[in-house]
């Protein structure tokens, strides 16, 4: 799920739906044109002679042990002035005011900076929590204003004004800036501060202007939107036999909803199957866009996806207005989908131009963001996709349901111990349980102390997690400062919250545990965080894992765990099949990049489908299929999705870390503790091992192994 972290100094965060066509066409129509990238300044051509003045000069001053430090620090700041930063008088006089040329001072000016930028950016992740609150929670209409306040990234202007007031330049001149090679080979080797001063440099090291950082944030907060309120109803959804196998009132999200409900519908024998295949049509429809538009969040109208047709709402099971002058029409969605992917491929090409050393949001991503090159996750995804493992996973899972795989067995689930139970015993459970957000509030130390740790932190990170019902599939998002809140969203219905609700939750509460232990227990503020989003989801999937156990429900045995195994396996190919999908989809607009959103559409069903006949259809003896680009995370979280793929991997690793010191609060907050380094070096400390796919392989070969040993002969 999505992890909206606090706003980190490396990386700097940021029902009014679509119902009708005209609606979808307006949304099109007011969409604003996004200028093309320009150019970079150059720098002034007196830089040169100038730096090499004021290193003699301040050599002299310092003596010669500040040579080295000096020069860095004025090739750094040279490579970022500008003509409007001030003439070669000004620029003479900021270098011999701010080089810290002893330790006393330097050591001053990372402690001020470092306790400073704590209370910056924590402050506007808090204004920017605030600011988004109306269209992330359940709590009733949006208006135009709400999507201008969500829209807007109250920190947008800040690099901006750091370079303008030379703050970023004093940190240029006085600390080191790291290039990924440095940090891969040398990291292991540098001090808790020397990493803490290569984070501190590292937030510095791209000048973007103010005004393409809001445009990023409002095309973001469009994509946001869109996905937040893509609802079906499912009650109005007519199956091949034109029966309803849906429950009133049931409004599902896509891509989160739509997939849960498929996986819950394995515990039904009796109506499982025709729900299963209705699901893949409507998935089908979405991402062709042949969905009608009409039938986007709207339970005015009943709409069969195998045929397509759309009649008038023959039963009613919702509160919401109907629209006046409803047009009941088959009329498809436009392409709005593709063409809110293309607004985020445009906002991310305003980046480009100021990101030398990472010119494409790609490079960014992987080099910048998960300190992992595309190269190396490219082929952890695929050693996943290509090991022989997947097609006796795929044999076991057609034994165990008695016919031949369809395609949304990808998201077989019945590996898993919550197959014993149906979606509405779960329901039941969790809904008498938690029948508010509150009341899972004042469960979590519970929780918490039922995963190992110990009375007093269980208390404290859950005195420091705030639950709000969310209005999309949830998330957890991050303080900025030591001790403010962290805040765990998740869906609560009317009555109460539901099974997938609750399932969200447990996941969401590990991002909030990560997220406060990794910030309120560390030693340097600047090193908060984990390496990159996958750690995170890596340990919120550990968390996970075990909400039955959290429900009393289950008590895992050797058999049961090898089930999870292969149950985390099978999932683990799934998504890092999507994740290749998002990725070749970036690559293809990146070589067409004055594509339509018709053209993107026709390539992402392409590329789904080859992904899909690549790595499924041997398996699954059907081609073609396009299920692999149904992930709402395409639209409103570029190139997101190896994270998942990459957190899989590295549950495995943590778990079997955690099972083998016997209490995962304990291990938890020993990680935690490390913080922002490069991600082998923290995975080499917690488990003795890099990041790969090579524990989950293992493991799930050993379970295979011992379902077939436990078998009857």
């Amino acid at each position: 799920m999505r992890t909206a972290h606090s706003m980190s100094l490396c990386q700097l965060v940021l029902p009014l739906m679509i119902v009708l066509a005209a609606d979808a066409a307006q949304q099109e129509e007011e969409e604003p044109v996004v200028s093309e990238p320009q150019a970079q300044v150059a720098r002034p051509a007196w830089i040169g002679d100038t730096m090499d003045k004021l290193e003699r000069e301040l050599v002299e001053t310092y003596g010669e042990a500040q040579r080295a430090r000096l020069h860095r620090g004025l090739e750094q700041v040279g490579s970022f002035w500008r003509s409007e930063d001030g003439d070669q008088q000004e620029f003479e006089f900021f270098v011999r005011q701010n080089f810290a040329g002893d330790q006393a001072t330097l050591d001053a000016m990372f402690e001020r900076f470092e306790r400073l930028l704590e209370q910056l950016y924590g402050h506007m992740a808090e204004v920017g929590r605030e600011f988004d609150r109306q269209a992330d929670l359940d709590l009733g209409p949006i208006f135009a204003f709400d999507r201008v306040f969500a829209g807007y990234d109250p920190a947008a202007h800040i690099i901006d004004d750091f370079f303008a007031n030379k703050l970023a330049f004093t940190v240029l001149l006085n600390f080191p800036l790291t290039t990924l090679e440095q940090r891969l080979t040398e990291g292991e080797g540098w001090s808790r501060r020397e990493w803490a001063e290569a984070r501190l440099a590292q937030s510095f090291s791209r000048r973007i202007p103010a005004e393409v950082q809001l445009e990023v944030a409002r095309v973001g907060a469009r994509a946001d939107q869109y996905v937040a309120e893509y609802n079906i109803w499912m009650h109005h959804l007519l199956d091949g036999e034109d029966r309803r196998p849906f429950p009133a009132r049931l409004r599902l999200l896509s891509h989160w909803n739509l997939r849960d409900e498929l996986k819950a519908a394995y515990s039904d024998p009796a109506n499982g199957l025709a729900k299963q295949r209705t699901i893949q049509r409507v998935m089908e429809r979405i991402v062709t866009q042949t969905i009608p538009a009409v039938v986007v969040n709207s339970p005015h109208v009943d709409w069969n996806p195998y045929s397509n047709e759309v009649t008038p709402a023959a039963v009613r099971d919702s509160d919401m207005p109907q629209p006046a002058g409803l047009e009941i029409s088959n009329a498809r969605e436009p392409d709005t989908r593709y063409a809110t992917i293309l607004a985020q491929f445009r906002a991310a090409r305003l980046v480009d131009a100021y990101s030398p050393t990472a010119p494409t949001l790609i490079a960014r991503s992987f080099d910048e963001g998960r300190e992992i090159s595309e190269e190396r996750v490219e082929a952890m995804l695929k050693a996943v996709l290509s090991s022989p493992l997947l097609a006796e996973v795929g044999q076991l899972i057609q034994v165990r349901l008695g016919r031949p795989l369809e395609p949304f067995d990808i998201w077989y689930n019945g590996f898993r111990s919550r197959a014993a139970y149906t979606e509405t015993e779960l329901n039941r459970t969790v809904a008498e349980r938690y029948p508010s957000a509150e009341a899972y509030e004042r469960d979590m130390p519970r929780m918490l102390m039922q995963l190992g740790f110990n009375d007093e932190m269980a208390q404290a990170i859950a005195d420091n997690i705030v639950v709000d019902p969310a209005r999309g599939s949830g998330h957890a998002w991050g303080a900025g400062m030591r001790f403010a809140k962290a805040h765990l969203r998740t869906r609560v219905g009317p009555q109460g919250m539901d099974y997938k609700g609750y399932n969200i939750a447990v996941h969401e509460m590990g991002h909030n545990v990560e997220q406060t232990l990794s910030l309120n227990y560390i030693d340097h503020y600047l090193l908060e965080g984990v390496p990159n989003p996958a750690f995170t989801e890596g340990l919120a999937m550990v968390f996970q894992a075990h909400d039955l156990e959290l429900l009393g429900l289950t008590s895992p045995d050797a058999e049961s765990r090898a089930l999870e195994t292969l149950d985390d396996f099978w999932g683990t190919a799934e998504i890092c099949a999507v994740a290749l999908v998002d990725l070749r989809m970036w690559h293809w607009m990146y070589e067409h990049p004055d594509a339509t959103p018709a053209e993107l559409r026709e390539t992402t069903v392409r590329i789904a489908k080859d992904v899909w006949n690549e790595y499924f259809a041997p398996i699954f003896k059907k081609s073609d299929v396009v299920l692999l680009g149904i992930y709402s995370h395409m639209i409103h979280y570029p190139l997101y999705l190896s994270n998942y793929s990459l957190g899989h991997m590295i549950a495995v690793q943590i778990r079997e870390q955690t099972e083998k010191a016997g209490n995962i609060g304990a291990e938890f907050e020993r990680m935690c503790g490390m913080g922002n380094v490069t991600p082998d070096l923290w995975m080499q400390n917690a488990t003795g091992s890099p990041v790969g796919p090579q524990a989950l392989l293992a493991a799930t070969e050993r379970a295979l192994e011992r379902l077939q040993a436990a078998s009857p002969r």
